[in-house]
């Protein structure tokens, strides 16, 4: 735990320095936050039990995952912003979903249909075209493998939901709050 608090903190550092701002790297660390519960939620579905190694090994990776996907979401919609000064921040936050939709859902699919045997407990020999069910390889890499599908199907959702809502929350406080400045100084 203590590692992945570390971790977690050297991320926001290295964030907030690319974005000069420390609101846009608090919402890409709440989103990985977040997709932790999706793994959670699968492991108890599964009813499989969290392996130290293989969750914790999961949770990295996918914190990964998120991360990437977060930061090319707010990255592109900073690009636009800058792009397009006289649009609303709904109409550039809507237009950065919709650029983004794709290859996000291209990342989960892949990643998704690549671990879905193993998370169902299959393994698939293609040397010898042969599918096990069960074996104790499997039941090793069965959490890892779950953990993956659903903390990355859960921050899917996040990422093309939750972190437009919050970026449009925090833009809008600040908008708000730029606003006030310059009519206090006027």
């Amino acid at each position: 735990i203590l590692a992945f608090v570390g971790a977690l903190f050297l991320m926001f550092i290295i964030l907030v320095t690319q974005f000069n701002s420390i609101s846009q790297p608090f919402i890409i660390l709440v989103s990985v936050l977040f997709s932790t519960a999706g793994v959670f939620l699968g492991l108890t579905i599964a009813q499989v039990s969290p392996s130290t190694i293989m969750t914790g090994t999961a949770l990295v990776g996918l914190a990964g995952i998120v991360v990437n996907n977060n930061i090319v979401l707010i990255d592109t919609y900073n690009r636009l912003k800058a792009q397009k000064p006289e649009s609303s921040i709904q109409d550039l936050i809507t237009e950065t979903c919709l650029s983004r939709l794709r290859p996000v859902l291209l990342t989960t699919i892949t990643t998704i249909f690549g671990l879905i045997f193993l998370a169902f407990g299959y393994s698939v020999d293609l040397v010898n075209q042969v599918i096990y069910e069960g074996t104790s390889t499997v039941k090793w890499y069965q959490a890892f493998g779950i953990s993956i599908c659903w903390g990355l199907g859960f921050s899917t959702i996040l990422t093309l939901l939750v972190t437009p809502a919050f970026l449009t929350v925090v833009e809008n406080i600040s908008e708000k709050i730029n606003s006030r400045k310059l009519s206090n100084s006027i």
